[in-house]
């Protein structure tokens, strides 16, 4: 029984290491500092419940990344999947904003999932556009597509007060700044380029994913004790 406890420890131990180090080495790849640092993530206990959270809040924030360039690449490439892709996207939308009503409620679910759809489908909007040449529509498509995040932020922002709406506006237009690298590095053929968005825009979606998780902590630190 003693090392069946000792190795459930160890476990968690390690689990919670490479949580803490992930994060880290996340932002020295990039060169981006930890978002929020002091504000949210200081003094933090990593409890199993802390850890969870943090697994699943990466989890669905990776789903959007890949699926998002899962995308790209099906649409800009005329591929038969592109419809069945688009579908597998707008559900992780409905995941995340599902992964959030037990805190925050039902109503704030479904607003984060709407916004978060009309983030995608605006998306698809610009690389319609980008690959037509049509710079009036892709003009149109981008200012459709930070005003989203200017709301997306002001949501989250107004549901927690550990979420400045300043830091999490700039974060979500470095998040549209990759995600448009990949549509033009694609467009012109520029492979290297294209994977170099997607490996910066990956990482930061995960930053992105943390910073959600530290401030829902700091705010009902009593659920994740």
């Amino acid at each position: 029984m003693k090392r069946h406890i000792t190795i459930g420890i160890l476990v968690a131990f390690v689990a919670v290491a490479i949580v803490s180090l992930s994060s880290i080495s996340c932002a020295q790849s990039t060169g981006e500092k930890m978002p929020m640092k002091g504000k949210m993530a200081s003094k933090m206990t990593f409890t199993k419940s802390v850890v969870d959270l943090r697994m699943d809040m990466r989890k669905l924030w990776e789903d959007h990344i890949t699926w998002t360039r899962n995308y790209i690449i099906s649409a800009l490439s005329d591929l038969k999947d592109a419809g069945k892709v688009a579908e597998r996207l707008l559900r992780n939308q409905d995941d995340i904003g599902d992964t959030i009503k037990p805190i925050y409620g039902n109503e704030a679910g479904k607003k984060l999932a709407a916004l978060l759809r009309d983030h995608i489908l605006i998306a698809t909007e610009v690389v319609k556009a980008a690959k037509m040449g049509n710079n009036e529509e892709l003009t149109k498509a981008n200012k459709k597509w930070y005003s989203n995040a200017d709301d997306i932020a002001a949501f989250l922002s107004g549901a927690n007060p550990n979420w400045p709406k300043q830091v999490l506006t700039d974060m979500l237009y470095k998040h549209l700044e990759y995600t448009t690298g990949e549509v033009v590095s694609r467009l012109k053929e520029d492979w290297q380029a294209d994977i170099d968005f997607y490996d910066k825009g990956h990482v930061h979606m995960l930053m992105f994913a943390d910073a959600l998780t530290d401030g829902i902590v700091k705010q009902f630190p009593n659920k994740f004790k």
